[in-house]
């Protein structure tokens, strides 16, 4: 705002001779003129201070130019009128963006801040700090769904800013640029986890990527495996269920299987970090619950070595999502199912050696009922878990029965 309003000062000293002379006219005339506060001299007081507020306190500037301007105005005083009206309407446009930042993070009136912030990036679509506040606007506020296409759209608009280097003034609420893309991401996540689950998970991926809040949060990975588990492993296990079923091995049942087992690896791994980083989350045996499971129905129902794993998956990179497998290894086993991998040595796959407790995925679609609940973060809170209960799991034939243990 500096900048945009200090080429004004240049105009300071022309106007500020103009007073003067005007002030030194009126001193002759009789004293008893002067009755109220508006007099040459007051007037002349107010602009000699506002000319030193301007680059060191425009705050303090703005006040002094309203006053002076509440007075009636002289035709001498015109150059310096004409100045300050020009001072007071920037400034006045300028300050609009912190008015934003006001409603969000103190007032929380976020309709009002979407009404106001509408108005700016109307004229100023770039403005990056306004884009990021009615980002954080629409995440708290995102249950009543009346802005959250605008607030995707001001997520994503912000991201594609602060990646092609632009920065706002400071990145408050943040703590840093990836912090703020941290959340930035998990606000596309979050509004997506419904509509569009593939680019939510995708998104929240991302966001874990950025050092900041986001990537130390037990319900970020939560969200993760709760979202491949709802997402890719649903929909390969549906498509697995209709074309092999029944049906004798082959190599393109296998092939369908590894697809299957990378996919519960990763969700293995995110339930681990959430497991890892949940400290006294009450989550956090839910989370434990699930990646028991999974993990016992990979490696031939034992949890040897889970503890040690859990441990040490913080010091590892999180794992990018699986590429297709489009053929199979050189040698595959084909060992029963309940030792991890879901082929079987018979003449199919083994339906009943799913692990217990199983909420088998059958016939869901990828924004089945599993698919993490939107939560609501502000900066410096952690978003709320996500994570069904139980995992769903493959093999068994019952319709599946997802379960809704959401923490709102």
């Amino acid at each position: 705002m500096k900048k945009t309003i200090g080429s004004l000062a240049i105009c300071a000293t022309v106007a500020m001779l103009s007073l003067q002379a005007f002030a030194n006219r009126a001193s002759l005339q009789p004293e008893a003129t002067i009755q109220d506060q508006c007099t040459p001299e007051s007037k002349t007081a107010w602009y000699t201070e506002f000319t030193k507020d301007l680059k060191t306190d425009q705050a303090k500037a703005y006040e002094l130019a309203k006053k002076y301007l509440a007075c009636p105005s002289v035709a001498a005083e015109e150059q310096i009128t004409n100045y300050l009206k020009n001072f007071v309407t920037k400034y006045e446009k300028a300050s609009r963006k912190d008015q934003v930042s006001d409603l969000v993070y103190n007032k929380k009136d976020y309709a009002k801040a979407f009404e106001l912030g509408k108005q700016i990036l109307a004229e100023e679509p770039d403005n990056l700090r306004v884009l990021i506040d009615l980002s954080n606007a629409g995440y708290a506020s995102r249950k009543v769904e009346t802005n959250n296409a605008d607030t995707l759209a001001y997520a994503k608009k912000a991201i594609e800013l602060i990646e092609s280097g632009k920065a706002p003034e400071n990145w408050t609420p943040y703590k840093s640029k990836d912090e703020a893309l941290g959340y930035l991401y998990y606000t596309v996540g979050l509004l997506n986890a419904q509509k569009n689950p593939a680019e939510g998970l995708t998104s929240v991926i991302k966001a874990a990527q950025f050092q900041g809040e986001i990537s130390k949060l037990a319900s970020t990975y939560a969200f993760i495996a709760g979202a491949y588990e709802a997402g890719q492993y649903a929909k390969l296990y549906a498509d697995y269920k209709a074309k092999f079923e029944g049906k004798d091995e082959s190599p393109e049942s296998k092939l369908a299987l590894e697809n299957i087992n990378q996919v519960v690896d990763r969700m293995i791994d995110a339930y681990a970090r959430a497991v890892a980083l949940a400290g006294n989350d009450p989550q956090k045996a839910v989370w434990m619950e699930s990646l028991t499971t999974w993990y016992k129905f990979r490696h031939n129902q034992s949890d040897a070595g889970l503890t040690e794993m859990i441990a040490s998956v913080m010091s590892k990179p999180l794992p990018p999502e699986p590429t297709p497998i489009t053929s199979l290894p050189a040698a595959t086993p084909t060992t029963n199912p309940a030792s991890g991998s879901m082929s079987s040595s018979g003449s199919k796959p083994a339906a009943g050696t799913a692990p217990s407790g199983a909420n088998t995925p059958a016939g869901t679609s990828s924004a089945s009922a599993n698919t993490p609940a939107a939560t609501t973060t502000q900066p410096g809170k952690a978003p709320a878990n996500s994570t069904p209960s139980k995992a769903t799991k493959p093999g068994g034939p019952t319709k599946p029965k997802p379960k809704r243990n959401h923490r709102h």
